[in-house]
């Protein structure tokens, strides 16, 4: 129960302090510091001369993937490298990676993705997907992956969200045949090994609702490609509502959803971004 120990429920915050003590109650007890200089000095000593000379290593930075691997060192330099090369092994995923990029926006328009406005019982930040709002004739999955990237690339600069990770809702309800022939395998296959190995982010929870027969079967197709960790966290809850309550409470839940929110509205969370980028 440790986990709820201290939480604001106005607020949505946990103090620092308290989210460090969660993460070295699970590890052999360190500082942030020394975390902080031992990946910085398992980055300089790596002999990868292309990393040392590119990624950043201020403290910031250093600790998304630290938190993401809850301050294993070697395994948050591993995040770090798998993070670097990744994008440079897939240029085009994050070329003109910004909120003006048509297909980015226009993805967040549609909500996909969008992002609660209120956590969850353990804090975690809730994005949500709705698949039915999907314009394949506007822009492709590679669009709707690169707009999950630039979200999850600002709210990760948070770091409650670093320290209590993501909840992620899909809603395929009324998604359609036609749509799902989008659905392209070697693009899921990259966001899978995007998101599974090589960003700084804790994914506790994927939760499908509303999913069509074929989009189950489509699906299927990247199972070979999922981490038995992985698999173990995707809920598939079909139309029963219900049990998707019993992970994410239905007060922070918009209408559509069974909860008591109003009905989602993308434009809350696309205004957010937009401003951001302002700054």
């Amino acid at each position: 129960m440790a986990e709820f120990l201290e939480f604001d429920w106005k607020s949505n915050m946990i103090s620092r302090d308290i989210l460090r003590e969660q993460i070295y109650t699970e590890n052999e007890p360190t500082d942030e510091q020394t975390s902080i200089k031992s990946l910085r000095s398992s980055i300089q000593t790596s002999g990868d001369i292309e990393l040392i000379d590119n990624m950043q290593q201020d403290d910031s930075t250093l600790l998304k993937f630290l938190y993401a691997k809850k301050f294993n060192v070697n395994e948050s330099f591993e995040l770090i490298r798998n993070y670097y090369w990744y994008r440079k092994k897939n240029p085009e995923i994050f070329r003109n990676f910004t909120i003006q990029s048509d297909d980015i926006r226009q993805s967040l328009e549609n909500g996909i993705p969008g992002v609660l406005e209120s956590r969850d019982r353990k804090g975690r930040c809730v994005l949500l997907i709705n698949g039915n709002n999907w314009d394949c004739s506007q822009y492709t999955l590679m669009g709707i992956y690169r707009a999950i990237l630039y979200t999850l690339e600002f709210l990760i600069q948070n770091i409650h969200n670093q320290a209590n990770g993501f909840v992620i809702l899909v809603d395929w309800t009324e998604f359609s045949f036609r749509q799902t022939t989008h659905l392209k395998p070697a693009i899921l296959k990259t966001m899978i090994e995007g998101l599974q190995d090589c960003f700084p982010a804790k994914f506790k929870g994927v939760h499908f609702i509303g999913q069509p027969w074929y989009v189950e079967a489509a699906l299927a197709l990247i199972k070979p490609f999922l981490k038995e960790k992985t698999k173990e966290r995707i809920y598939v809850h079909g139309n029963n509502l219900s049990t998707l309550h019993n992970y994410v409470p239905t007060d922070i839940l918009p209408a559509e959803m069974g909860g008591e929110q109003a009905s989602f509205n993308p434009e809350v969370w696309l205004k957010q971004l937009m401003e951001s980028d302002k700054v």
